[in-house]
């Protein structure tokens, strides 16, 4: 039984919510779900893979709550949306052609400054009703 994937993301901040609503605007299968990493949903995830205790990055779930459940952290959850989006999105997946330790590092360089350059939310802002069911634990 396939379960829709679940995208964790930091709810707070600016860039990962606008990045959550372009994922929503551009979701044709309508079906990727959404979590803040600070919601009940995201910490029986971390809970379970104790490797992303502390993770203060997007993570996207395949097989969430299943047996063949798997998380991918950083850059690699970035390019999992993008497998996801597909279309257009694909050609972002040139990106694989650096190493993923460098990926990653590009990524936390970038998230050093997402607050400053992107700003942050004093809490998670509520989805708008027609997408609020994609949400888990709002």
């Amino acid at each position: 039984m396939s379960v829709a994937p679940v995208l964790l993301y930091d709810g707070v901040c600016g860039v990962c919510n606008a990045a959550v609503q372009t994922v929503l605007r551009f979701d044709r299968r309508g079906s990727l779900r959404f979590a803040a990493l600070d919601s009940d949903f995201a910490r029986s995830i971390i809970d379970r893979h104790p490797a992303i205790q502390g993770i203060d990055s997007m993570v996207f779930v395949d097989q969430p709550g299943q047996p063949g459940e798997a998380v991918a952290v950083r850059s690699e959850a970035a390019l999992r949306v993008v497998d996801y989006l597909g279309g257009p999105w694909r050609a972002l997946k040139a990106a694989r052609i650096l190493p993923g330790p460098v990926r990653d590092r590009l990524y936390d360089r970038f998230a050093t400054i997402r607050y400053r350059v992107f700003g942050r939310h004093d809490s998670c802002p509520i989805p708008p009703p027609e997408v609020r069911a994609r949400f888990v634990d709002v």
